[in-house]
């Protein structure tokens, strides 16, 4: 009873809807269906309904698969989870003129490895060497594609063949089971663990020290935090044992930062300009976390040290393209002044957000989805925390000001479920029962679509 390809093909011909789809996408999408249809047939132990095998009803299953095959796979989602850096959503959002740039740079040709004022080959480095010095106080820096490729770039570079001195206590696992210890294998660096996991000492770092000793390695630990009772070594007396035996030091900050957090009342976090100032050779952070930029690699340090790392054959494997560059120079240039960076560049501003702002969005909402005027939906106001994300600040909790959401007939799950499948999708967590919009990470223009969602999630069959 299921109709053949080719008489869904003579149906599809009459159907404007088809008109502007391509041929190739078509036939997949008929194929899909027609497949399905069959499997559902052959595993099903309860008789089919003969109506979803009619040729109209079969039609409709393919535009519905064709419009699933032509929807972008990348999308833009509203992000009410409260997590500013949320590394499964795209973790930063760009300032708004680093998005101009993107596109200006895009669609024209550009001086990336040109030199204008010698009028020769340059280097795509310089786009950003100078701001990063600036800002940092560097002697010299690059930039690759992540912080993971930048720290096993340096390794390589410094201690391939030779040991590399790494507290215990610092032997990070980073998202997707990315290990400290594994990037240093790959590089061909040599792991010498000291200390303890919870205590290392300046003794443990004197006493490793080998003829064959070619780095002292030093991880933030910025997705975890050691409490109680616990020590450290300071990268100023790691670079003062490094200097006295000429081996160069390297701190891995992760998600670096260059505003210091603790002067708008949140949790204090080692800034690049303290690392470089402390003395490291080389200091290696994200450029799309903390900072607020696109996904980089930066490396900042003596200038003797990055230039062999850029000799490095591997960082041509690693190195980032222009789009990254124009949007990185953009979100720079704000860091010249520290204030109006936390005003212009969004994952700072959203970070700092005063609360009482935050307040008022939610009160907004809140009137907005009340006014469905449907007395199955139950809209609250509730006092709960945010997250920093990306691996960043794990111990800070933000006070929020949140919606909790319940509708009658329906669990939290299905509500969860079915704000995933509009159009954009709305992610939110659930918490006390509840499905939650937290208002830091929400920005007022995304209010109709939050609504719209709402509204059809109302006409939804509960469950």
């Amino acid at each position: 009873m299921i109709p053949g390809v080719d008489k869904i093909l003579e149906m599809v011909k009459a159907d404007p809807f088809f008109q502007d789809i391509p041929k190739s996408v078509t036939l997949i999408a008929v194929r899909g269906v027609i497949e399905g249809l069959r499997k559902n047939i052959t595993e099903n132990a309860e008789p089919v309904d003969e109506c979803l095998l009619t040729r109209i009803s079969v039609l409709e299953k393919v535009r519905q698969n064709v419009s699933r095959l032509m929807a972008l796979n990348l999308r833009r989602v509203v992000n009410a989870t409260g997590i500013v850096i949320h590394t499964n959503l795209g973790r930063s959002l760009l300032p708004r003129d680093a998005v101009e740039n993107i596109a200006t740079i895009a669609q024209n040709y550009t001086n990336l490895e040109f030199d204008l004022e010698k009028g020769r080959r340059g280097s795509r480095y310089s786009a950003v060497e100078g701001l990063l010095c600036e800002i940092s106080g560097a002697e010299s820096a690059m930039v690759v594609n992540n912080n993971a490729g930048a720290v096993l770039l340096c390794l390589e570079t410094l201690s391939r063949g030779k040991k590399a001195v790494v507290s215990r206590g610092e032997l990070v696992e980073i998202g997707g089971s990315f290990r400290i210890p594994d990037v240093m294998r790959k590089s061909g660096a040599i792991l010498k663990e000291v200390g303890t996991t919870n205590r290392t000492h300046f003794h443990d770092y004197e006493g490793a020290i080998e003829s064959d000793t070619g780095l002292l390695l030093k991880v933030h630990q910025s997705n975890f935090c050691i409490v109680g009772f616990h020590k450290a070594v300071p990268l100023e007396d790691l670079v003062r044992l490094g200097s006295q035996y000429h081996i160069p030091v390297m701190e891995d900050l992760g998600s670096g930062t260059f505003v210091d957090f603790s002067r708008y009342g949140l949790v204090k976090e080692p800034t690049v300009q303290e690392s470089v100032k402390a003395g490291a050779d080389v200091v290696t952070f994200s450029g799309d976390k903390l900072l607020g930029g696109p996904q980089a690699g930066i490396i900042v340090g003596k200038k003797e040290f990055i230039d062999e790392i850029k000799k490095n054959p591997i960082t041509r494997a690693l190195r980032i393209d222009k789009l990254t560059l124009a949007a990185l120079e953009m979100t720079l240039r704000h860091y010249r002044d520290p204030e109006t960076a936390v005003q212009n560049i969004p994952t700072l501003r959203l970070l700092t957000l005063p609360f009482m702002q935050i307040e008022q969005k939610a009160l907004a909402l809140q009137k907005r989805l009340l006014a469905i005027d449907d007395p199955r939906l139950d809209v609250q106001l509730m006092d709960l925390a945010s997250k920093a994300g990306g691996g960043s600040l794990p111990l800070l909790e933000i006070p929020s000001k949140c919606l909790g959401i319940t509708i009658e007939g329906m669990t939290v799950n299905f509500i969860e479920k079915q704000l995933r499948f509009q159009l954009p999708p709305i992610i939110g967590r659930i918490e006390s029962n509840r499905f939650i919009l937290d208002l830091r990470t929400v920005r007022e223009e995304e209010f109709p679509y939050i609504e719209n969602a709402f509204t059809n999630l109302m006409n939804t069959t509960a469950r």
